[in-house]
């Protein structure tokens, strides 16, 4: 059974960058999901974990009244990222084309309450993932996992200017950051952390070097997807610079 959320709303970053903020609870596994604010049509960075966040982001979006989104990029292909999509209705969902047959795939497992715990059973490793699944879907009839209507290989410029390029590495193959020149934000999903827990060993860290390779792009605001967002300077604080 899944818990209620309680009402959020979005947090101006910068220019025209708005974020629905993560959730610290590590348990929760429920990312932020970015809205980039255009007259001509909004772009919703990731769809959220569930339908229902999904549901609280448009409810927050409209609070603030911003223009209806558009387009809704996925960062990579994993459920907290993907799963709220099939409430983002009207949108044109964007992702990197190797994610399409893992999200296909997904898309045929039988997701339910039960199939979690059969899951868990045979990998008990998958326990903190599914746990967090089963607390963030509210009704399994209704969840459908989508694959992007449109994909790229390298890069992919929106009408608005919004950036979307793929950096893939070990978290994810697809993984791809989305930047907003105007505002000089750099949205990075989980493209620098190590590997998800299931299949993570003890020698796997987060990737450093890449995280410095994008920090030489010297934008004003780094945000992933569960941590609050930081600055160049707080960026480079944080890793010792």
């Amino acid at each position: 059974m899944s818990c209620s959320m309680p009402t959020v709303e979005l947090q101006h970053l910068a220019g025209r960058v708005w974020l629905y903020p993560h959730d610290p609870d590590p348990d929760a596994v429920r990312g932020s999901v970015a809205v980039i604010a255009d007259e001509r049509g909004s772009v919703v960075v990731d769809a959220g974990h569930s339908p229902a966040l999904a549901r609280e982001v448009q409810r927050a979006l409209r609070a603030a009244g911003l223009p209806s989104p558009r387009w809704l990029v996925y960062t990579h292909h994993h459920w907290d990222h993907t799963w709220g999509a099939c409430a983002w209705d009207g949108v044109e969902i964007i992702g990197h084309a190797s994610a399409t047959t893992i999200l296909e795939g997904e898309a045929r497992r039988p997701w339910s309450a039960a199939y979690l715990r059969e899951q868990v059973a045979e990998n008990p490793r998958l326990s903190a993932s599914f746990a967090a699944r089963a607390r963030a879907v509210d009704d399994w009839s209704k969840l459908r996992v989508l694959p992007p209507h449109r994909t790229f290989d390298t890069s992919l410029e929106l009408p608005t200017g919004v950036q979307v390029r793929h950096v893939g590495g070990q978290h994810a193959p697809d993984s791809s950051i989305v930047i907003d020149p105007e505002s000089r934000v750099a949205l990075l999903g989980d493209c620098f952390y190590p590997p998800p827990l299931h299949l993570r060993s003890p020698d796997d860290t987060a990737d450093v070097p890449m995280l410095l390779g994008l920090l030489e792009e010297q934008h004003e605001w780094y945000v992933d997807a569960h941590d609050s967002p930081r600055t160049l300077a707080q960026a480079r604080a944080a890793l010792g610079f």
